[in-house]
């Protein structure tokens, strides 16, 4: 018998399995709304104009090759997706208070940092989680050692922040606790802070000693604006925050299989920020041993030319702006179908995803009667809704409401 026979049998994914699942059917008229990554309005993958030229300069280019890189990853790339996450006029930067290493995309980046934390902050201190949150943070932290506890994130009710209790969870916490925050587009409600709240959040953190952990996967993929959907990380950094920031390319260059990212760290002081992030590199060189290379060469071509930064600005305007006419063609098919109950929470939402407010038994059948898509928790990916299918999908929401509520009167 072999020695690994009795290992308990392994769920699907909660997103990728589905995501198979809709690859298997044979359905004519399915609908893939689960997974995160852009699709155009044919509900294709789009390679960005952009990252196409970078590609054809890589390529050309006599001096290119394929050597390992240093620990720390390709330099040229790292400084500059540390000026995109803090700008080009951060003054953390300019005194050498921030150190950047590359990461594999934001799930490599959030683990090396974990690793980081829990072998060089408090081990015995829980890190906090938003309730909901993505699915690999709970597993991401947890395999690197720690207790993962939850900060109330979501209102379901009222389908909003609930504001207050997430004040009072940061207020609960032991002083000098890990918070993961999502920098915006929160995944998976879609909906924000606004600056206000984010300007609380941050005295309400300072006040108890706490240590952020920025996720920002979604970065210019919200507004269509970097500097705006960076503007929590500028905040806590100008208040005199530490903390780490885990940074993916995946998205806001259509780069999801390279698996490029960065994770930085900021410190009160340079010589800080240089002995950790020596600490980063060598805890990189454990897990990964060398970070990727091409798709850092194709980011560092973009983000170090002038001409073609501005030309990845318009692309992030393109998604980002298709993204948001969807949600609102959304919200006018199911008022124009006079679905029961409001639908106003999903343009009031940005980003990729929306929590629709449909629950497990009304996601399911969307799946298994309808052919769409979905996470169990009522999370649609935006971005694969398209003139061609946004009818039939708003047809099924229609459908499964109404039964629900034809349900509840029996």
């Amino acid at each position: 018998m072999s020695l690994f026979a009795n290992l308990p049998e392994v769920p699907p994914d909660p997103i990728l399995g589905i995501a198979s699942a809709c690859k298997a059917d044979s359905f004519e008229g399915k609908v893939d709304l689960s997974i995160g990554a852009y699709r155009d309005e044919n509900g294709k993958p789009w390679i960005l104009p952009v990252v196409s030229k970078a590609e054809k300069i890589l390529t050309s280019n006599p001096e290119r090759n394929h050597e390992y890189l240093p620990m720390g990853g390709l330099p040229s790339f790292t400084s500059a997706a540390a000026r995109i996450i803090f700008g080009s006029d951060s003054k953390e930067l300019k005194n050498k208070q921030i150190y950047s290493i590359q990461g594999l995309s934001g799930t490599g980046s959030l683990f090396v940092g974990a690793c980081f934390l829990y072998e060089c902050y408090d081990r015995n201190k829980t890190i906090y989680i938003s309730d909901p949150t993505w699915t690999n943070h709970r597993s991401v932290f947890g395999l690197a050692g720690f207790k993962v506890d939850v900060y109330t994130y979501w209102d379901s009710s009222l389908k909003t922040i609930s504001f207050e209790k997430y004040i009072s969870s940061i207020r609960d916490a032991p002083e000098g606790s890990v918070f993961i925050l999502h920098a915006c587009a929160h995944n998976p409600t879609g909906s924000d802070p606004t600056k206000e709240q984010w300007q609380i959040i941050a005295n309400e953190m300072k006040a108890k000693k706490h240590f952020p952990f920025f996720d920002s996967a979604y970065q210019g993929f919200a507004t269509g604006d970097l500097d705006n959907d960076a503007y929590a990380i500028r905040l806590f950094a100008s208040m005199g925050f530490e903390m780490l920031v885990a940074q993916s390319f995946a998205k806001n260059m259509g780069l999801y299989g390279e698996r490029l990212g960065c994770l930085h760290i900021l410190c009160k002081d340079s010589n800080s920020a240089t002995r950790s992030g020596k600490f980063l590199e060598k805890m990189s060189r454990n897990i990964v041993s060398s970070a990727p290379r091409y798709g850092a060469e194709i980011a560092s071509i973009i983000l170090n030319n002038d001409e073609l930064l501005q030309e990845w600005k318009q692309c992030l305007v393109i998604m980002s702006s298709r993204i948001l006419e969807m949600r609102k063609a959304l919200v006018e098919k199911l008022v124009e179908l006079k679905t029961p109950g409001d639908w106003t929470h999903i343009t009031r939402q940005i980003g990729m995803f929306s929590f629709t407010g449909l629950n497990t038994e009304q996601s399911t059948t969307m799946i298994e009667k309808y052919h769409v898509y979905l996470t169990k928790n009522g999370r649609i990916s935006v971005a694969g809704l398209n003139e061609k299918n946004i009818g039939y999908v708003a047809s099924c929401i229609d459908k499964v409401v109404r039964s629900a509520e034809a349900q509840s009167h029996l």
